[in-house]
């Protein structure tokens, strides 16, 4: 009787621990949920979402279907885009409309809105006959009266094409794809492709930044790790101080340096190196230098927590047995802070990839990465999905990235 008493109120008391550890745990996994969950959740079913066309031309679409793209529209088509248009009574709704098909055919926004508009005023000549054409014929003529553009078999195809509530096309622009007439996902025109070379680009920047810290990074990690306990405090905070400044102002101290009349250039006049000053600003040189500037410490704090745990007691012995220093650093200590050099790199390359501010201030037209186009469609020309579709490209590099990481930890890890 009493070990079942006892038993019992064991598991009441497991209970409460637990409870109390999840009710101490809950700000937190709200906080997470919040703040970093639902964003990407968000930034998923935008750059899948396709709403303009399917709630504005809803009867445009229904028309469409069947039709391949071969020639001209049936004439039900024109009468239902006649009618479509004209129950549009927000002008937000037009514009977004015609934002949304200028995006896959150029000119369609200025097609949109006029024919729009002219649907919209008072019947005259030039659009009475539309405004009182039947449901299923008579619209073809006087649409092509107020713009003759409608009889282009493109605008019609991107009509057809975004009918769709949910579509994959952002994501295939994403990676310069397209879906054709039939449906049939292809190639965009060489004069078309541009994000295939902007995503490059940024993996290449992304790495050479990695690279860059970490043969800078790691010397002096170690040379942290050999300091005593105090002293290697106080020089911890001299890599610490970029934490505290804001990346704006160590950006522009970089570009007051790397111009042509800056510091680095009248040194290297000074001393004879170069007979005239170097393009150091506004390319890529720029754009490397300044941003392994800022993500240096990202690479020692991981190193550094690793080193301090390699015994010095194994370099010493390796050299007492007489290999030679270098030889002896490589073989004892450099297969000790692999986890330290995996970590290192995975988040500055990861912190990289998504870099903006710093390309676009010291960098020219030619190094800007992934995320200035995520900036230009979302600030410049209104295309939430196409900046979200450009982001699940990144987050999908990122997690691939981290994915080989761990698999390739778990493969030292094994026996």
């Amino acid at each position: 009787m009493e070990a079942g008493a006892l038993r019992e109120a064991l598991r009441r008391e497991s209970r409460a621990r637990t409870l109390r550890a999840l009710a101490l745990a809950a700000p937190l996994a709200l906080f997470l949920l919040l703040t970093f969950l639902v964003p990407i959740g968000a930034l998923l079913v935008r750059a899948v979402d396709n709403p303009e066309v399917a709630r504005a031309l809803p009867r445009t679409v229904e028309a469409l279907r069947g039709w391949r793209g071969e020639a001209a529209p049936p004439e039900p088509a024109f009468a239902a885009l006649a009618g479509d248009l004209s129950a549009i009574d927000d002008q937000a709704e037009a514009g977004a409309l015609a934002r949304r098909l200028n995006s896959d055919a150029s000119g369609a926004r200025s097609l949109v809105m006029a024919t729009w508009r002219a649907l919209r005023a008072p019947a005259s000549e030039g659009n009475a006959a539309v405004q009182a054409a039947p449901p299923a014929a008579g619209a073809r003529a006087p649409l092509l009266a107020i713009d003759p553009r409608w009889g282009e078999p493109r605008f019609w195809e991107v009509i057809a094409r975004n009918g769709a509530r949910w579509t994959p096309d952002y994501l295939l622009a994403a990676v310069d794809l397209r879906r054709d007439a039939g449906g049939a996902i292809a190639a965009m025109p060489p004069e078309q492709t541009v994000f295939r070379a902007i995503l490059w680009r940024t993996l290449g920047i992304a790495a050479a930044v990695t690279l860059g810290c970490l043969l800078l990074g790691y010397p002096l990690a170690w040379w942290l790790a050999t300091l005593p306990a105090r002293t290697a405090s106080r020089v911890l905070i001299l890599v610490l101080v970029p934490f505290w400044t804001s990346i704006l102002v160590r950006v522009a101290g970089w570009i007051v340096l790397l111009q042509s009349g800056g510091l680095v250039n009248q040194g290297l006049l000074a001393a004879g190196l170069v007979e005239a000053p170097l393009a150091l600003l506004f390319n890529r040189t720029g754009v490397i230098v300044a941003m392994v500037h800022i993500l240096l410490p990202f690479m020692i704090l991981p190193l550094y927590s690793v080193m301090r745990a390699v015994p010095p007691d194994y370099l010493r012995a390796a050299v007492s047995l007489g290999s030679h220093p270098l030889q002896a650093f490589r073989r004892t200590v450099v297969p000790l802070t692999w986890p330290g050099i995996g970590t290192g790199c995975l988040l500055v390359f990861i912190l990289a990839l998504g870099y903006y501010v710093t390309p676009a201030l010291v960098g020219g037209p030619s190094d800007q990465m992934l995320s200035y186009s995520v900036a230009q469609y979302a600030n410049v020309n209104l295309n939430w999905g196409m900046a979200c579709a450009l982001g699940t490209v990144l987050l999908a590099v990122t997690l691939v990235l981290y994915g080989l990481y761990r698999r390739l930890g778990r493969a030292e890890l094994a026996p």
